[in-house]
């Protein structure tokens, strides 16, 4: 069983930005827009533990971590450029009136 959570407006995640958002337990993510399609990854960098809301930049369909120039695929979190090698997680998202909302198990 899953439920949605309401995250922002969608209008405030725009193509080449990065906006932060928080789970209602705290957890951080990271939210994207590529070619109108919005997706979500964890915010820590699995490399340095920066920020990738504050610290990162999109180019294409990748986000690049600036502390070791790091990068990871947007929609799969696979990590493609060194010294990143473990993942990202990656959350499902969909547009529910206007907002972008996260898919969460129950409980």
């Amino acid at each position: 069983m899953t439920r949605l959570v309401a995250l922002c407006p969608a209008d405030d995640v725009w193509e080449g930005a990065i906006v932060q958002a928080r789970l209602p337990d705290g957890h951080k993510l990271a939210l994207y827009r590529i070619d109108d399609e919005c997706f979500a990854t964890d915010d820590t960098c699995t490399h340095g533990a920066a920020s990738l809301s504050e610290d990162g930049t999109v180019d294409g369909g990748q986000v690049e971590c600036s502390w070791h120039n790091g990068r990871f695929d947007i929609r799969t979190g696979a990590a493609c450029a060194m010294p990143c090698d473990a993942p990202l997680r990656t959350w499902p998202l969909q547009i529910v009136d206007g907002q972008v909302c996260v898919l969460l198990p129950e409980g």
